[in-house]
């Protein structure tokens, strides 16, 4: 049986290199996801509309309704009309990619735990590389991959950007695989 501690460096390893190929794939080859996000034409005018209605951090939905107004005629050509759409509005303030950063790369951290936690249970100590690298690299995929798949059903994210999302999680999955399979210990 193999011990989270004996799992410490593909842990820490696996989320370092996760991290560095992400600044690649969104810092470095900005013709893949520089195109998900698209500026109002009448930018001005749309944020003047927010904070004219006092607007604060949060997810908001246009239009706007409870499930019984869904069958009010007035409700259904709200619809009908458009626009139709979810917006994520973050406190004023500039960007703090530190923050950010931070974030993610505590994230990496915690995919990367859980995928020793599934290897501490499933995994025996003298496996082979194929091996480790599949079940970690499959477990690491859906931890990566699979949220956005919801995003996309309910909160209309464009599913051609949440492909690419799916496409950077199978990177990652495989980056995290071929770690943990690099430094199982035998």
């Amino acid at each position: 049986m193999i011990s989270l501690a004996q799992l410490w460096l593909p842990i820490l390893l696996s989320a370092v290199f996760v991290f560095i190929a992400s600044s690649i794939l969104h810092m470095v080859i900005k013709a893949w996801h520089m195109p998900d996000c698209k500026g109002f034409s009448n930018e001005r005018e749309v944020s003047a509309a927010i904070n004219k209605g006092n607007a604060g951090a949060g997810l908001y939905m246009i239009p706007y309704c409870t499930p019984e107004a869904m069958k009010n005629p007035a409700t259904q050509e709200m619809f009908k009309q458009g626009p139709v759409g979810v917006m994520f509005l973050r406190k004023p303030g500039p960007m703090n990619m530190g923050a950010f950063l931070g974030q993610w790369f505590a994230f990496c951290l915690v995919v990367s735990f859980a995928c020793a936690l599934v290897a501490a249970h499933v995994i025996a100590g003298d496996t082979s590389f194929a091996h480790v690298s599949h079940v970690i690299g499959f477990v690491a995929v859906m931890a990566y991959s699979f949220g956005v798949i919801p995003d996309a059903i309910w909160w209309g994210h464009p599913w051609g950007s949440a492909i690419k999302h799916i496409i950077d999680g199978v990177i990652y999955g495989a980056i995290t695989g071929a770690t943990f399979a690099w430094l199982w210990p035998a």
